[in-house]
């Protein structure tokens, strides 16, 4: 297919290997954490991070380790990060232990606007101050926020990371790229009305892209009004094949080997 295509058809997947480098396993309650992996991986995704957004959940994805190509990470999201003094010695002793693959999710997120920015800020910058003492990539959450986010970014250069869910245009993925991060991406690149994000995948270098499912959250458009799964990756992945030009397997293996550097 012409790279820059999209069909909207609904993919046929060959045998691949896939990393969904951002998930939430069982946090909703609605599936346990062992069904959601086994269904991944029967759909070929072995690798997966799974995000800590508070100190539960990143006990919780430590735990989850025991599963195979399960990785994890410990953070607070920005929208919670009112609860810092409480939650942030917690987090950043889980960050300590053997195992941790990356720091966040952390960033700054002016949709909600229910947590005032500065001290959003002041979890961000104790997030990238963490990841630079353990030498590992951080997770980021930005959600119409870029101007702020990368205003500390770029006074506090992380040393590698990802832009989670990436959703902005060309000019925030320079950026973003311009710091030496990655650009993941979700469900929301198979909506039918997101060309422009369909464009910046595109056009974003191969050795910088992921794809994602952010699961429970963000199905894919042929599973829209479902909860969304670690094993729903794949339809996420065929969108960024055609949109590339590449067959799937291709697409595969580029992100597979991209998160494997980025994680391990």
């Amino acid at each position: 297919m012409q790279r820059g295509a999209y069909s909207g058809r609904p993919p046929r997947f060959p045998v691949v290997q896939v990393y969904d480098t951002h998930c939430h396993l069982g946090l909703d309650g609605k599936a346990t954490p062992d069904d959601e992996h086994a269904r991944a991986v029967a759909s070929s995704v072995t690798a997966m991070l799974v995000v800590g957004i508070d100190a539960a959940t990143t006990q919780q994805a430590r735990e989850l380790a025991r599963l195979p190509g399960v990785r994890w990470s410990a953070g607070l999201h920005p929208n919670d990060s009112v609860h810092f003094a409480e939650q942030w010695p917690a987090i950043a002793a889980l960050a300590r232990t053997p195992g941790c693959a990356a720091i966040g999710e952390t960033g700054m997120d002016c949709f909600r606007d229910r947590t005032p920015l500065d001290q959003q800020e002041r979890s961000l910058r104790a997030h990238l101050e963490l990841a630079s003492e353990l030498g590992l990539p951080v997770v980021f959450h930005c959600r119409d926020a870029a101007a702020p986010m990368f205003a500390v970014l770029r006074e506090v250069r992380p040393e590698r990371g990802v832009m989670h869910c990436f959703s902005g245009g060309r000019d925030e993925a320079q950026q973003a790229l311009d710091l030496g991060l990655h650009l993941s991406f979700a469900g929301p690149l198979t909506y039918p009305k997101n060309d422009a994000l369909r464009a910046v995948a595109g056009w974003a270098p191969a050795d910088r892209i992921l794809v994602e499912t952010d699961a429970p959250f963000l199905p894919p458009q042929r599973r829209r009004g479902q909860r969304n799964e670690p094993a729903y990756v794949v339809e996420t992945l065929a969108t960024l094949a055609q949109v590339r030009g590449v067959t799937l397997e291709q697409a595969a293996a580029q992100t597979f080997a991209n998160a494997v550097a980025l994680f391990g």
